[in-house]
């Protein structure tokens, strides 16, 4: 006779995946359920007392605030665009029988994407440092006047969308390029002896073929640039004069530095809802261009 056990066929997947629903649950879903309880308290007097809906109205009234959406945003139109759009470009060229050593462009162009967020920072910061970089270096070499990268609002966020593309225009043209892959190539010799010219090619048949690569990299970019914390926190500090800010910093200066949990929390829910807003728009974009 076979002995009983407590784990039998019904009972089994739940024992072996209890581990993991358990750290789930209590480093993921037990910090937003108490994100969200927190949101409508603030610590007054050493206690958290319950205010309502009291941190939101401030978070729509806080001038802070909207300057960290409006530059999350500046970084958002003018960043993802550049860095899909290069990524695209710069997979389509690997692809062409005229680029030799295809390999090591692959990987040159991949290697940023796994360089730690924290290092790469810190070498842009010299890089483009307004005394000695290399950056104002090269340009003060070729006869223009050096910017001051750190220090005024426009160069500042121009500093910020310049490292976040070297970092992650890799990652997305490895995407798009395993899309490129796909592509028959029986499609492009048809279109080379139809005598179709490169960016025919490119305008015609890949970017059609690749579209929803392209809107796939594009809601992940959306929402990783939304999240944007690294960069301006080590390039800038969020300065000058919160010209750089973002909002996943101002979470982080309201909760660790000025130690306001509950407003940090509504910040956290706001973004969660805006990020959600959009990811939901570009999704329905999605499914409209499969009809």
């Amino acid at each position: 006779m076979s002995k009983k056990t407590f784990i039998n066929r019904k009972t089994a997947p739940y024992v072996f995946l209890s581990p993991t629903i358990l750290i789930f649950t209590a480093f993921m879903i037990y910090p937003i359920l108490r994100s969200f309880y927190l949101s409508f308290f603030e610590l007054i007097s050493g206690s958290y007392q319950f205010v309502g809906f009291n941190n939101y109205l401030s978070l729509f009234r806080d001038e802070t605030f909207y300057k960290s959406l409006f530059n999350t945003f500046i970084y958002l139109i003018i960043q993802v665009p550049i860095m899909i759009i290069g990524a695209l470009i710069i997979a389509f060229l690997i692809e062409e029988k005229f680029i030799k050593g295809r390999g090591f462009f692959r990987t040159a162009i991949f290697l940023p994407t796994v360089t730690a967020l924290v290092a790469y920072s810190l070498v842009f910061k010299v890089l483009l440092n307004g005394d000695h970089g290399l950056i104002n270096f090269v340009l003060e070499s070729m006869g223009f006047k050096g910017i001051n990268w750190f220090y005024e609002e426009w160069p500042a966020r121009y500093a910020i969308i310049i490292s976040i593309t070297w970092r992650w225009l890799g990652y997305n043209m490895i995407i798009l390029l395993a899309g490129i892959q796909a592509i028959p190539q029986d499609v492009m010799e048809a279109a080379e002896i139809d005598g179709a010219s490169f960016w025919q090619k490119f305008l015609y048949i890949t970017v059609p073929m690749v579209k929803q690569l392209i809107l796939f990299c594009t809601i992940t970019s959306t929402i990783g640039t939304l999240q944007l914390f690294d960069e301006p926190f080590i390039l800038t500090e969020g300065g000058p004069n919160n010209a750089t800010i973002t909002m996943g910093e101002y979470l982080y200066n309201n909760g660790f530095r000025y130690l306001k949990f509950g407003y940090a929390s509504s910040i956290g829910y706001v973004m969660t809802f805006i990020i959600a807003g959009l990811s939901a728009i570009q999704f329905f974009v999605t499914k409209e261009e499969k009809r």
